[in-house]
Formats: structure tokens, sequence, C-alpha cells
């Protein structure tokens, strides 16, 4: 069943979720129509390679242009129009950036398997829970519907100025009108009574006056409250998102909103700006004693220009955060000398801003690292597919400077994994008469001069920003705070969802708190500590938690992919739990674990029946990424042998726990299919008859131990099926076991 079909039967609120993250950037019903087509293409890899991802474009808009003729001949208008539009869109928006397209059908992917992941672990996390609470939704309803009311309002005083300057014109023609008067004529009747009708007009202007400062005033104290208030949490909401995202979580959605509400705003106190201009042009024409306008109206300005500065410096954000291309699941971590890509928006979206705005990227001031490559770029609206006010650095270097005394700072493991540091950008705008100096900072990175670093240094931005919101606590290991261990179970589980497209359910996270903890006990409020995370071996072995977890990681997604996330590895449960599931099945029956003393191992264990009726388990050495690479894990599940003390070899692998039909389950991730294995008679390439591995192992009778793995023996189905013709059991044995260790 393919992805996009998992995702069709989720339940209605998994499928809100879906929603938020297919736009107008990439539509769903191209995700629909060509769902297998896009399932199969690797738009990780494109995102990291123009000339990969340039193919990838080219053959979508081809898959496109045969839907489109497909449609046409069922005369299906609709479908026609939204095709046609889409086809524009992959060719006007993506053509000169293909990998950002790449980038966004890769994030939408993952984000639907974060999901399936989600919809079928019993209850969500606390962490995921807090980012998706009904109080944050009704306050983000709250600050989009009051934006709209400020807006309203400034549009409803601009034409009270309006108004206000109408009459004052107005009043000024009659007033002239009457000061160009002969003296006498100022003295009649029909004059004095002018005068009391502009007497009269004139006490309507001020009080206009009056009432428009009013609603300026009320309009000024509207946007401060928001700004002070609501929007300010949902900025730093949306920070917490980005952390949250960038170790795996949910894919953080809301800027495009918070954008609007920025620009609404800023355009909403440009508006305010122009009616105190205009009230002062008003005020060099006509001013009197008691006239409102020359004391307030500097008041109002003042705090207009103030709520502009601040709107402006908190509307300047890194939209994503510096990563690696060559580690795009691996955001934070930087390698000297490798590039890597950030990208900013300012959220206030002017158009007179477009190409106006310079931002330079400079690194924290320690001055052991400088930023190489293009670092002053110009912010525009013609890059970014949903045409924000953004700047993307795709160029930059971090590189080392060498000490006073010639050599390279120290660059031990522990130093390097663990100490932050932060790339800063600075800009200026400079709009309307106002100048505003902008910085902004990336969350905290880890340099790393070696890519064997990496992992200690991913585990080192997991748990900074598990851990904390402060976006700049650059000491933060100084004196690292523990972390709950419910909410670290929670990321641990993003890992394997957001890099291996299947997330932990409640069992394997069981394993692992255990594992972590040394106990069986409750772990809602366990409180674990960065060393026994990273820095302490687990007991009996030469390796941290952490590491033995990166290395599982490592293995799945390098070589047992397809059968983690068909869900078919139970992989993490203990050797004792393991006996208790199996010793009442039928013999035969197997599971599939990660191996708890050997890093990047996997192994199986079935359970079998004695002569005497006691229940016996065997269990092979682990198999680790070198003897993966040389044989596919389902074909080792398939044709794996063992040769009992004077019988024949035979298969012992029966049922994958707890009682699937093996064939069933992995029967589709066999290479080829054993009748499909050329026999001794056809002619193979060169004359030679085709050959696979064949894994043998060797129990005796008498073992009451897990016996010892098997070597991989060259032998080809065909020629073992011949073997098992014209030789007897024990010829088979005594040959095989000149091939074998013994246990």
């Amino acid at each position: 069943m393919s992805q996009w079909s998992q995702v069709q039967q989720l339940e209605i609120k998994f499928l809100e979720q879906v929603d938020q993250f297919y736009d107008d950037n990439f539509p769903m019903e191209i995700r629909h129509l060509l769902a297998q087509w896009i399932e199969s293409q690797d738009w990780e890899s494109a995102a990291n390679n123009e000339a990969m991802a340039m193919i990838l474009l080219q053959n979508l808009i081809i898959q496109v242009d045969e839907q489109l003729d497909r449609v046409s001949q069922e005369k299906n208008l609709l479908l026609i129009h939204n095709l046609k539009r889409v086809r524009k869109l992959l060719q006007g928006k993506y053509h000169g950036n293909p990998m950002h397209i790449a980038v966004i059908i890769s994030n939408c992917l993952r984000e639907e398997r974060r999901i399936l992941a989600a919809a079928s672990m019993p209850v969500q996390g606390p962490l995921e829970k807090s980012l998706q609470s009904s109080v944050v939704s009704e306050r983000q309803r709250n600050v989009e519907h009051k934006v709209s009311a400020i807006k309203n309002s400034a549009q409803m005083t601009d034409q009270d100025v309006k108004y206000l300057e109408d009459l004052q014109e107005e009043f000024d023609f009659r007033y002239k009108t009457i000061q160009s008067l002969e003296q006498n004529d100022k003295n009649s009747a029909l004059i004095k009574q002018e005068m009391l009708a502009l007497q009269a007009m004139l006490n309507t202007l001020d009080y206009k006056r009056k009432e428009v400062l009013s609603k300026i005033g009320r309009v000024i104290h509207e946007i401060d409250v928001l700004m002070s208030n609501m929007l300010t949490e949902e900025l730093l909401d949306w920070k917490r998102r980005q952390q949250i995202a960038c170790i795996g979580g949910p894919l953080h959605g809301g800027l495009d909103q918070l954008q609007n509400c920025f620009t609404l705003l800023a355009e909403s106190l440009f508006q305010v700006r122009r009616q105190l201009e205009k009230l002062d042009e008003l005020l060099t024409r006509l001013t009197y004693d008691g006239d409102p306008i020359p004391v307030q109206r500097p008041q109002l300005l003042e705090k207009v220009n103030f709520l502009l500065y601040n709107l402006f410096r908190n509307s300047f954000v890194v939209e994503r955060q510096p990563c690696m291309p060559t580690h795009p699941q691996r955001p934070m971590v930087l390698k000297t000398l490798i590039q890597f890509t950030v990208k900013l928006r300012l959220l206030i979206k002017l158009p007179e801003l477009n190409y106006q705005i310079r931002v330079k990227a400079t690194i924290d001031n320690n001055r052991r690292f400088v930023l190489c490559g293009t670092h002053v770029k110009a912010m525009n609206m013609d890059e970014s597919a949903n045409g924000s006010l953004s700047v993307e650095f795709r160029h930059l270097q971090p590189k080392e400077m060498k000490t006073s005394a010639g050599s390279k700072g120290n660059e031990g493991p522990h130093m390097v994994t663990e100490e932050l540091h932060s790339i800063s950008f600075e800009t200026q705008v400079c709009l309307y008469g106002l100048t505003i100096n902008l910085e902004t900072s990336s969350l905290p990175v880890v340099m790393i001069s070696n890519v064997s670093q990496l992992p200690n240094a991913w585990a080192s931005i997991i748990w900074y920003n598990l851990s904390t919101n402060d976006p700049q606590n650059l000491s933060f290991f100084n004196n690292p705070p523990a972390a709950t261990l419910s909410q670290l179970l929670e990321v641990l589980s993003w890992q394997f969802s957001s890099y291996v497209g299947r997330g932990l359910n409640s069992e394997q996270l069981n394993m692992l708190a255990e594992k972590l903890m040394g106990q069986q006990v409750s772990y809602n409020d366990y409180q674990l500590s960065w060393a026994k995370f990273c820095k302490e071996h687990l007991p009996g072995k030469s390796f941290t938690f952490w590491v033995w977890l990166e290395a599982i990681l490592d293995l799945i997604k390098k070589h047992i992919l397809p059968l983690w996330i068909d869900g078919y590895i139970m992989g993490f449960v203990s050797k004792e739990k393991e006996r208790i599931l199996l010793k009442d099945k039928t013999p035969g029956t197997f599971l599939l674990r990660f191996s708890e003393s050997n890093l990047g191992g996997i192994t199986f264990t079935w359970v079998d029946q004695r002569e005497n009726g006691d229940v016996a388990f065997h269990s092979v050495e682990p198999y680790n990424k070198g003897r993966l690479s040389a044989l596919p894990f389902a074909d080792i599940l398939r044709d794996y042998k063992v040769i009992m003390a004077d019988n024949v070899p035979e298969n012992p692998l029966k049922y994958l726990y707890p009682d699937i039909p093996k064939d069933k389950a992995f029967g589709k991730h066999y290479s080829c299919q054993p009748n499909e294995v050329s026999k001794p008679s056809d002619g193979g390439g060169k004359g030679y008859v085709p050959s696979v591995f064949i894994p043998v192992s060797k129990i005796f009778n008498d073992s009451t131990e897990p016996h010892s793995p098997s070597d991989l023996l060259p032998m080809s189905p065909s020629v073992y099926a011949v073997l098992r013709e014209h030789l007897s059991p024990t010829a088979i044995e005594t040959a095989v076991s000149c091939k074998l260790p013994h246990s």
C-alpha cells in the first residue's frame, strides 16, 4: 500500500494536519494523482543536488502533462484547469531553483510519515500535545481577528482625517472671504451672522481634531497591546515549534500567518503615521488657543515610531536554520569547510523593500571561526515560492582560524560537540524617513571538523532544543540541565519517524527507558542527566546509549529501511522479554531485534522444541552493515539454513512473531523468488551459473546456549537443490562443516 493510501485512511484529526502543509507551493491534487511516482523518487537527495533536482522537476512536469492528456480525453474541465495551473506554477516558480521543490516534496513526505507514525501511537507525547493545544489555536484566531479589526479602524480614521481636512478647507475659504471684505462690510448684520457660523465651525473643527486624535490614540494602543501580548506569544510559539521541528518534531507552520499579521500591523502604523503628518500639515494652516494637535501629535508620533522599530526588529527571523545540504536531517551541525544553507525572512512584506535590504552574515565574536563565501546578500520577493521577502545564503563555509602559535585550536570530541556557536545576521531598513537597524541570530550550532563527530554533535543539538527555549544560551553545556524522560523518549521516537520513516511504539519506548534507567519504574517524571544520555558508557559496554541508538538509525537507513517501515522489526526488545514472547509460540516463530552488545547490529531469535519437549531458543550473531552489504536482510531470512547433527539443512524460520507467515511478511522484499534462480544447466553470464550467498549455521543437539552465527556460503540455490538429490545428509553436513567455525 502506498504511503498516500495510508494517509487517506487516517482519522479526520490527522487528515487536518496533512491539509496544513499542502498549499500552492505543492498542490495536493498533484500529490494524489502522482502518488506512486512521487514516492518512488529520491527527493531527499535531489534537495542537495541541483542537477538531480532539475531532472526530477522536468520529469514531474512530464508526469503532469501525461495526466493532462488523460483528463483532456475524459473532458474533466475542472481537473484540466487545475493541472494547467499547476504546470504553470512548476515552470514559473521552480525553474530557476529546482532544489526548492525537492525540499518541499521531501518535507511533505517526511511529515506524512511522521503523522502516520503518530497515528499508530496510542497517545500523543507531551511535547506534541503542547504544540497543538486548543489554547494556542484559539490565540492564533484571536490575533488574526484583532489585526483585521485594527486595519479596519485605521482605514476608518483615514475617512475622519479626510472629513477634517475638507471641513478645515471650507472654514479657511469662508474665513479668508470675510477677511477680504472692506471694514464697513464687516460690520453688517450678515457678516456678524457669518462670524458666528465660523465660530461654530471652529468649535466643530476643534471637536473633530480631538476626536481624530482620540481614534488614532486608540488604534496605537490596540497595536501596542497586541504586540506586547498575543503577537509576541505567537512569535515565541513559532520559534519554539521551529526548535522542535529541527530535532524531528512536527513540521512547523504558521509563518505565513505571522507575516500577514506583521504586514497588516506595519501598514496600519504607517497609515497612522501619514494621518499624523496630515494633522501636522493642517496645523501649519490653522491653529488656535487650546489646539490639541501640537500637544498630542508629538507623543503619538513618538509612540508610532517606537512600535515600528519593535515590529521590524521582531519581524527579522531565521526561517530555515543553518544546515549542511549533505545532512538535511541534522540541522545546526556544521562541518568546517563544508557549505551550509540558511534562510532569513522579514515578516513585513512591503513592495518598497524589495532588493533594498542587504543582509550580512557573521559568526560569533570569539574569532575562532570565520565565514567564507558570499556573506552579504539582498532580500527579495523573487526567490521564494510564496513571494515572501527573504534571502537564502547557500554558499557559506565555516573556517577555523589558526591560533597565534600557528596551530588549530583544541578539537577534542567533548569540547567540539558541546561548544555552541551562533550565526548572526544584521541589516538596515530605510523607509519613509525611518532608519532601523535589525539583528537576529540562528539557534546555537555545533562545529565539527570530522564527520565522525556528527553523532555526538547531533546529540548536543537534541538536548539543547529539548531542554530550553532560550535561543542564545551559548554557555548551556557549562551546566546542562536534566531532561524529563517522557519528553526525551518522544524526541527519540521522532528521530525514527523523521529519519527512517517509522516512529517507536510504547513497548519499544519502554525498552529504551529501561536501558536508560537501568530498572523498570514509571518514567513519566523521571529526570535524566546529559551525562547518562551521551557521555557515560552503558553498564558493561564500551559505548554510550546515544552512540548505540545512532548506530541503529544508521543501520536501518542504509540496510533494512523497507522492513522497518513495514513494521516487521520489533527491534527494541530485551533478551528476557524476547523469550517471554516466544516461549508459548509455534516452533519456528521468530522475531527481529537490535543487538544490545554490538553497535549497529540486528539479529533474529526463533523458538524450537527439543526431543524431550523442552523449549529452546536460538539466536544468530548480529548482522552488521558489512555483512548486510553483501546480502539483503530479507534474502537472509528467506535462505537461512541450520544443520542439526545428522540432519539435512533446513530453514527454521517459519512465522514472524506473533504468527505471520515469513513469506507473507517479507516476500515483496526478496531480491528474487527461489523459482527464478537458474538451474546449473542454464547459462549465466560468460558461461557461469548464477550464484547467491546462503547463510548456514550448525547446531549441536546437546547445545543449550544460542549458537554461533554462520558464515555466508557462496552456493547457488539450484546447486544446493542438486546436492540434496545426490548426496546424503551426512555428506552435506561434512561438506558444510568444513566451512563453518564451531561454537
